[in-house]
């Protein structure tokens, strides 16, 4: 399984965004924009308490079974790969809907702020925003937990030779 590059998670954030920018004002121009909804900023800080959770969880069963703790839960390979996948596929996922949620925010931010509501929606896409960043580093933070070491160093010779 290859690892996420954040250069690619930053790519889809800012096509993602400008999308949604010029989306955003096409929709606007034709009629009234859909809001941003109350719940994106707490979906996504649910998402990321968990892949937390589940990487501080692994990271200490993986230490107490590197120093042999009598009595240590190991992991299981499988539910290792579920939880790596889960965390691309969140991070992944994330980046889209940040992006979005920023492209929309930015276009909220330089329109019309003096209406109470559009700043309402305003916050709402920023917090997305933030909270998609957290899902994307607690991503990346399980990811390094559930790192296998390199069994092979490039420069030397195999044992075999």
């Amino acid at each position: 399984m290859k690892q996420l590059r954040p250069a690619v998670l930053a790519g889809i954030f800012a096509v993602a965004g400008v999308l949604s920018w010029a989306g955003a004002r096409l929709w606007d121009s034709y009629g009234s924009l859909p809001g941003v909804p109350l719940a994106a900023p707490i979906v996504l800080g649910v998402i990321a308490a968990v892949l937390l959770a589940t990487a501080l969880s692994l990271r200490a069963r993986l230490k107490a079974q590197r120093e042999r703790v009598p009595g240590a839960k190991g992991v299981e390979p499988l539910m290792a790969a579920r939880a790596v996948v889960f965390g691309q596929a969140s991070a992944l996922v994330a980046a889209l809907v940040a992006g979005a949620y920023g492209g929309v925010g930015v276009f909220l931010l330089t329109t019309a702020l003096d209406v109470p509501a559009r700043r309402d929606q305003t916050w709402y896409a920023g917090s997305s925003v933030l909270a998609g960043a957290a899902v994307v580093a607690a991503a990346l933070f399980l990811e390094h937990v559930l790192k296998l070491p390199d069994d092979e160093d490039p420069t030397k010779a195999p044992a075999g030779a």
